[in-house]
């Protein structure tokens, strides 16, 4: 049998990483490890814990329990704990702190050790890759917000980092650069080869640069999966609702089978008296019209039909959100609606779900753990 080749360590693993503060876990025995060239998004809600993650792989603080390594090599456990400067790690920060006494060139060379020809030189391939070339003796004061997000790229990466954390740094651009600027990032960071850890709070950013997300709640990983993975399977209701709107149309199991307002669906992974949340998103609904109180015929994709009465409608630019009240119960349901369509309050229409694109979650107690998603 030939050799298989070594297993290459993971660029930046983190092991089981705990930190009380006044005796409040604020991260909870998290584990998550990023190859080369990964880009991993630490998403959740404010104050679930993923600065404090950042910096403790930056060193900036110190974790309580667990250990933190580079290229398989621990540089912070219980024994021992690398500074930042000696970790290999770029930093950059939502208010970029560029020093404002120093040129963008001195900015971006400040953490060079080599300040000869070939430090210089990086300094000028960097403000070339990302569009700087002629900014080298400007001043931070003189440059756009947009600007200054590249400067401070280009300084986290001057060093050569093998690790590139960074704290929702495009959260203080203007929306009409973002995008771009998110665009332009990701592909330098990509050829630079750095394993990445980006912090955010918002959804879209996340799904628009990671290979992976790790989604955190109360100082815990509750799921880690690509965003395809992550959006179409989310671990439970509260995962689904932060990445898109959700209806949710509750109902209870008896002999494997639940029934709601759109006929049975199929539980049969669930006890008997369960209460179900069944999960579909807006754009997910179809709409059809009354037709003298007849709606159209059951399908295979759809299942049953059900009336509702228009509650509101309104349109959003390329797509209408229309709000009802289901006739059997009064359960409020949205629907997205591609184009204008906006039917007057009152008006009946019948709704039918994508049976594919729903979600079945058990109702817990709260504070107890949720179960994974039961996907029809």
């Amino acid at each position: 049998m030939p050799d298989l080749p070594p297993n290459p360590a993971p660029r930046l693993a983190l092991g089981n990483i705990s930190r009380v503060y006044d005796g409040a876990t604020v991260v909870d025995d998290l584990s998550l490890s990023l190859s080369e060239g990964q880009v991993t998004c630490l998403l959740g809600p404010s104050g679930c814990g993923k600065s404090t993650t950042l910096r403790i792989a930056a060193g900036v603080e110190r974790q309580s329990t667990g250990t933190v390594a580079v290229d398989g090599v621990t540089i912070s456990d219980a024994r021992r704990h690398l500074p930042p400067e000696r970790r290999s790690i770029g930093l950059m920060f939502q208010d970029f702190a560029l020093f404002p006494h120093l040129d963008v060139a001195a900015n971006v060379a400040f953490g060079l050790r080599d300040k000869g020809a070939a430090g210089r030189a990086r300094v000028g391939e960097l403000l070339e890759r990302v569009g700087l070339g002629s900014f080298g003796d400007k001043f931070p004061h003189q440059l756009s917000g947009g600007e200054q997000q590249r400067v401070a790229l280009a300084r986290a990466l001057a060093p050569r980092p093998r690790v590139m954390l960074m704290d929702e740094p495009f959260s203080g651009l203007d929306n009409r650069l973002r995008d771009g600027i998110r665009d332009e990032t990701l592909a330098i960071l990509k050829d630079e080869g750095a394993a990445v850890l980006l912090v955010t709070h918002e959804p879209e950013e996340a799904m628009r640069m990671a290979d992976t997300i790790a989604l955190m709640r109360g100082g815990r990983i509750v799921q880690e999966a690509s965003p395809y993975n992550i959006y179409n399977a989310p671990h439970d209701l509260a995962a689904a609702r932060f990445f898109s709107d959700v209806n949710v149309i509750r109902g209870r199991v008896a002999q494997g089978r639940t029934e709601t307002p759109f006929g049975l669906f199929l539980t049969p992974a669930l006890a008997d008296g369960q209460e179900v949340e069944i999960v579909i998103r807006p754009q997910h609904l179809r709409i059809d019209f009354d037709r003298a109180g007849q709606g159209p015929a059951p399908t295979t994709e759809h299942g049953s039909w059900a009336r509702g009465r228009v509650v509101r409608a309104r349109f959003m630019g390329s797509e209408s959100l229309v709000e009802l009240a289901m006739d059997l119960d009064g359960t409020p349901l949205r629907a997205t609606i591609p184009g204008v369509f906006l039917p007057r309050p009152g008006v009946p229409l019948w709704l039918a779900l994508r049976r594919d694109r729903c979600f079945v979650f058990p109702v817990v107690p709260p504070q107890a753990p949720r179960a994974q998603a039961a996907k029809i």
